[in-house]
C-alpha cells in the first residue's frame, strides 16, 4: 500500500491511473478537493477496489496520522500543492498555508509513523515529495540548465513555498533520519491538466473562438515535460533513489511560449481545422509581475544513475495531448462551466480515516 497526497489533481491523477494500470499494489488517494481537484479526472479507476479515495486535508494532522495507522503504507507520494504562480500574485496565503504548513503537518506524521515501525518496514519506508525547477529561479539565455547543487532562488510566492517545503523536507532527513526523496520536475502538460495553465489554456480559448493571450514577447523559456514521463521518472525514484537525495526530472525541451502556442495552432489546423488558421486568434498582453525569464532542467543524474529517460517528444507529447482535450471535451466543458465542483461537493467528509468511493 502507498500513500498518495494530491492525487485528484493534474499530476496527481495521472500518477493514480499509471500506477493502478502498472502495479498491483493498492494505495490511499487523499485529496482536499479545492478547485485543482477534480473527481473526473478518475472515472476511468473508480470501481477499481485497489483505489481508496478520501476527500481530506494534508494539514488535518489527526486526519493524516489515522490514514497512516490505518492502511500502514510503505511510502508516501506527496504530490499536494498550490501550483499555479498567477494565484500565488494575487492570494499568496493559500500557498503558505498548503505547500509550506501542510508539508510541515505531513511530515510530522511521516516522522511519527516511521520511528514506530519494526526494523524491516522502517528501513524500507519512503517519504518521496514532488516539486518544481521554479525554485531555482531564472535563468539567463546561455546559462546552463539546473542542477540538483544548484542554489535555490525562488521568485514568486508559489516558488518560494515549495522552495521552503523542499527545505523542510531535507531537514527532516538529516535531523530525524526520515528516509526521504525529493524530485524536481520541469512544466507538465498532458491530460487532465487545469485550463489556467499555458497549453490546455490556449487550446481551449482556440475552441471557443477566444484570444489567445500570450504573456510579453512570449520569449520565456520552459522545459516541457509530458506527464506520463513525470510519472514513470517519480515510480524509478521511489524504487530506487538514494533517500536524502534530490533528483531532477525534464524533458529536454526547452521552448519559448511562443512557440508553443504555434505548435499548439498548427495542430488545431489539422485536427479541427477552420477557415482561418488559429494563429490569428494570438494576443500578447502585459507581462506578469516577476515572469522568470528561462527554466531549464538538466536531467543527467537520472538518466546516469536510475537509467531513466523521457519516452515522449515535444512532438509527440504536445500531438498526444491535443488530441485528448479534443476527444475529451466533456471533461473540458465541466471543468470550464465549474460543474466538476458540484461533484466535488457531495462527496462526504470521512469520518476516522475511512475511505470513501469517489
Amino acid at each position: 500500500m502507498i500513500l498518495v497526497t494530491g492525487g485528484a489533481g493534474f499530476i496527481g491523477s495521472n500518477f493514480v491511473i499509471d500506477w493502478l494500470a502498472s502495479s498491483d499494489e493498492p494505495l490511499v488517494n487523499l485529496d482536499k478537493l479545492t478547485y485543482a481537484g477534480n473527481l473526473n479526472n478518475l472515472l476511468s479507476v473508480r470501481q477499481d477496489p485497489r483505489h481508496i479515495f478520501v476527500k481530506g486535508d494534508i494539514g488535518d494532522a489527526s486526519l493524516v496520522s489515522g490514514l497512516l495507522q490505518q492502511y500502514q503504507p510503505r511510502a508516501i507520494l506527496h504530490f499536494a500543492a498550490e501550483s499555479h504562480v498567477d494565484r500565488s500574485i494575487h492570494g499568496p496565503a493559500d500557498f503558505i498555508n498548503t505547500n509550506i504548513n501542510g508539508t510541515f503537518t505531513l511530515l510530522e506524521a511521516a516522522r511519527a509513523y516511521h520511528a514506530a515501525l519494526p526494523a524491516p518496514q522502517r528501513d524500507s519506508f519512503r517519504f518521496l515529495h514532488v516539486s518544481t525547477d521554479e525554485v531555482y529561479g531564472s535563468l539567463g539565455p546561455a546559462d546552463p540548465a539546473f542542477r540538483e547543487t544548484d542554489a535555490y532562488a525562488p521568485n514568486s510566492p508559489y516558488s518560494a513555498s515549495k522552495a521552503a517545503s523542499d527545505h523542510l523536507v531535507r531537514a527532516y532527513h538529516h535531523t530525524y533520519g526520515l528516509p526521504t526523496l525529493t524530485t524536481n520536475c520541469s512544466n507538465n502538460y498532458g491530460p487532465y491538466q487545469f485550463p489556467e495553465k499555458l497549453i490546455p489554456l490556449m487550446i481551449a480559448n482556440a475552441l471557443a473562438g477566444k484570444p489567445l493571450p500570450v504573456y510579453g514577447d512570449g520569449a520565456n523559456v520552459r522545459d516541457w515535460l509530458y506527464v506520463g514521463d513525470h510519472c514513470a521518472a517519480i515510480c524509478r525514484v521511489l524504487a530506487a533513489g538514494v533517500t536524502g537525495e534530490t533528483y531532477n526530472i525534464g524533458g529536454w525541451n526547452e521552448k519559448t511560449n511562443l512557440e508553443v502556442v504555434h505548435t499548439l495552432c498548427d495542430i488545431l489546423d489539422q485536427l479541427a481545422a477552420k477557415p482561418a488558421s488559429y494563429r490569428d486568434q494570438i494576443t500578447f498582453v502585459a507581462d506578469r509581475p516577476g515572469h522568470d525569464r528561462r527554466y531549464a532542467i538538466d536531467a543527467g543524474r537520472i538518466e546516469r544513475e536510475l537509467n531513466w529517460k523521457p519516452a515522449e517528444t515535444f512532438d509527440s507529447g504536445i500531438r498526444k495531448t491535443v488530441r485528448w482535450y479534443l476527444d475529451n471535451g466533456d471533461w473540458l466543458q465541466n471543468v470550464l462551466s465549474g460543474a466538476y465542483l458540484h461533484q466535488a461537493s457531495r462527496v462526504a467528509e470521512t469520518v476516522d480515516g475511512e475511505g470513501v468511493r469517489a
